[in-house]
């Protein structure tokens, strides 16, 4: 890997997402040796991945290359690699570029898509976890518009743009709104040969509502601003199989569709060659105590979606979403180098900032601690949070750029069929 010896402690780090990036940054110009591995060279901003797959923004607004986040720090590398399995009786790490040693191992995997073992569902949706996923997405969207212009029955103009989204999570949601939108401000100005009210958006949830980890209040809002802009909402609704052509379902409901997004749930990214022990039944995820090593070591930590700690207020660990990936990345960071100086270790603590989502124009929903409120208000704070949120300055004038632009013509610019989509 041409990764020079150190004097100082390596601390190997798998993973360049929330969790992990913000590790290394907390450790920047420390005395200790980073290599950061990935098998992309980016940084993915997912919570807006969303709009990559609606068109409303381009790929590169919410990626940012992960050399360029470590370039002021002498003591990081990055190398781009697939890691194979971790060796921890050996302290080392098999890479698809070779393997490499370790005094610390800083776990950050994430998740991937949980497909609940239907390899039907797996073969034929779309997932939407990385950015090749939601330029699939895109691509498919606009070729179903384009084919239902030529479409020579109505049965299959109405497959194509019949669009259903699986999972009533912030996912699903944000997308259904995304693409409600493409349809009510888009197709009727471009598409003279198309009637948008042909367009039908089903979203289905497995449980009552909508948005089931936020509170009553943000589901029942967010449920109204779905049916405002022209979005189907099937609850307690679960799919059962999807071959391609027909989503079928638990309950009486079918569809003939040509796409289906699945954003049904997620599963841990675990990596082969830890204790079997030290991973949560179902779940996936490491189980780690709270200075976030994983159950079985001492030098072996997990972070971010991929770990498992359970708390007083998190029985079930916590929400697999930005905040504590960056709050347990950070925390880990002074840990560590607690550890190397042989001092005492500190308990981690979430702190749970609140949940938000939007779901189009001027509509969104904040869930805080004690206030809970949605419309315009709450879109704005969406928007504020999520583009300050972004790496790079770069990133956020584009992002603000085109979010204005978008605003103002009612138009998602970035409908491009760069790269053609085949099932």
């Amino acid at each position: 890997m041409n990764i020079p010896k150190s004097s100082v402690p390596r601390i190997v780090i798998i993973g360049g997402g929330f969790a992990g990036v913000n590790f290394a940054k907390a450790l920047g110009n420390k005395p200790v040796q980073l290599i950061l591995l990935d098998k992309h060279n980016y940084h993915t901003f997912q919570p807006l991945l969303y709009q990559v797959s609606s068109s409303g923004l381009e790929p590169d607004s919410i990626a940012y290359p992960l050399r360029k986040i470590l370039k002021t720090y002498k003591n990081s590398f990055f190398r781009l690699a697939d890691v194979e399995e971790v060796q921890p009786e050996n302290k080392q790490v098999v890479t698809s570029i070779g393997t490499l040693d370790y005094d610390y191992l800083v776990i950050a995997t994430g998740t991937k898509t949980n497909y609940f073992g239907n390899a039907s569902i797996e073969a034929h949706s779309m997932p939407m976890k990385s950015v090749p996923q939601a330029l699939n997405i895109r691509s498919l969207i606009l070729q179903n518009f384009e084919k239902a212009v030529i479409a020579k029955s109505n049965d299959d103009k109405k497959s194509y743009l019949n669009f259903v989204i699986v999972g009533g999570g912030p996912t699903g949601v944000e997308l259904a709104g995304a693409i409600a939108e493409l349809k009510n401000y888009v197709l009727p100005r471009e598409y003279h040969d198309l009637n948008s009210k042909d367009v039908q958006i089903h979203l289905l949830e497995g449980s009552d509502r909508v948005l089931p980890p936020f509170s009553e209040h943000a589901s029942k809002k967010a449920e109204e601003f779905l049916k405002s802009l022209g979005v189907i909402v099937h609850t307690n609704v679960e799919v059962t199989n999807y071959d391609g052509e027909i989503v079928t379902t638990n309950s009486h409901l079918s569809f003939k569709t040509e796409t289906v997004v699945w954003a049904a749930g997620v599963t841990g990214a675990p990596i082969k060659g830890l204790k079997a022990a030290s991973i949560k039944d179902k779940t996936n995820r490491y189980i780690v105590n709270r200075y976030s090593q994983v159950e079985g070591y001492s030098s072996i930590f997990a972070i971010g979606d991929i770990a498992y700690m359970a708390t007083k207020d998190f029985p079930n660990g916590h929400p697999q979403v930005a905040q504590p990936a960056i709050q347990q990345g950070k925390f880990l960071a002074k840990n560590i180098m607690r550890m190397i100086n042989k001092e005492g270790l500190k308990l981690f603590s979430y702190f749970d900032k609140g949940s938000m989502a939007t779901i189009g124009r001027n509509k969104a929903v904040v869930d805080l601690k004690y206030f809970k409120f949605g419309g315009f208000f709450a879109w704005f704070i969406w928007m504020f949070v999520h583009l300050m949120s972004l790496v790079g300055f770069r990133n956020r004038v584009i992002v603000f750029f085109n979010w204005t632009y978008n605003y103002i013509n009612f138009d998602k610019a970035a409908r491009l069929i760069i790269r053609p989509f085949k099932k």
